[in-house]
């Protein structure tokens, strides 16, 4: 078995490697592909691709995503060995935290290797997208003399500089403000639509605008504001998953996450 790069070259070759009910990882590993910041890598056996992953690097912290192995060579160790691979390149990049979203299938995998469950995500579906809610007056669309105050609020709640991946999503993204200070941000283009506020007000009218379009979200089970609103509108979370993290350990706000970006970034 060979470990090697996975170039866009590659990409038409994934298909069959999609996890069922995942989202569509084609257009994702066409992002990592051509991202300066995600290093992407494959298993191969016969020149077949049995396995993928790929690391995504914010300075010294990093998050590994979409490590995937073929049904059919399953249990074989070769999550293990991407796994490993992944975190070999990073320690060689002075990454010395690494973060991921474990699955159940993936969890006791991390585990062996060192990565410990810092907290849950609470994951809700099949939300009712019209639900009659009024729109914050409060909520406007992002413009330019926004970027330094979302940047000073993302690197303060998730712990982490990641503006390069974020500045381009703020075209089409909105801001929370209350007597003129932005109090919470959603960028419905990032992932799953990220929404991170310094308050519960602005966090819940944000996560309102949100469920008129999209009908499942997730978050830290530390939210919870967040867990009672969709309690209290008779919603119940359909699973849990686990972010888990090798390293040194951050200080991040997740009460303070009302919308994840997703399973590969938290």
């Amino acid at each position: 078995m060979d470990i090697q790069i996975l170039g866009h070259s590659d990409i038409d070759l994934l298909k069959d490697l999609q996890p069922t009910g995942w989202q569509d990882i084609i257009p994702i590993f066409d992002f990592y592909t051509n991202s300066v910041f995600c290093f992407p890598i494959k298993a191969t056996i016969d020149n077949k691709i049995v396995g993928i992953g790929t690391t995504i690097i914010h300075n010294d912290i990093a998050w590994l995503a979409h490590i995937i192995v073929r049904p059919d060579n399953r249990n074989n160790g070769i999550g293990q060995l991407i796994t490993q691979t992944l975190i070999d390149s990073l320690k060689a990049k002075n990454c010395d935290t690494i973060y991921l979203i474990a699955t159940d299938l993936g969890a006791p995998v991390y585990e062996k290797l060192g990565f410990e469950t810092e907290t849950e995500y609470l994951c809700f579906k099949d939300i009712q997208t019209d639900m009659g809610w009024t729109i914050s007056k409060n909520i406007t669309l992002f413009t330019d003399d926004f970027k330094e105050h979302i940047a000073n609020i993302d690197r303060h709640v998730s712990g982490e500089d990641r503006m390069l991946q974020i500045q381009q999503h703020l075209t089409y993204g909105y801001v929370y403000l209350q007597d003129k200070i932005i109090e919470g941000y959603y960028l419905p283009t990032l992932g799953e639509g990220l929404i991170i506020a310094n308050t519960s007000s602005a966090g819940l009218e944000l996560m309102k605008l949100r469920l008129t379009t999209k009908e499942n979200i997730a978050f830290p089970i530390d939210n919870l504001s967040a867990t009672e609103f969709l309690h209290k509108n008779n919603y119940k979370e359909f699973k849990m998953v686990k972010r888990m993290r090798l390293g040194t350990k951050r200080t991040w706000l997740p009460a303070k996450i009302y919308s994840r970006i997703g399973g590969h970034l938290g």
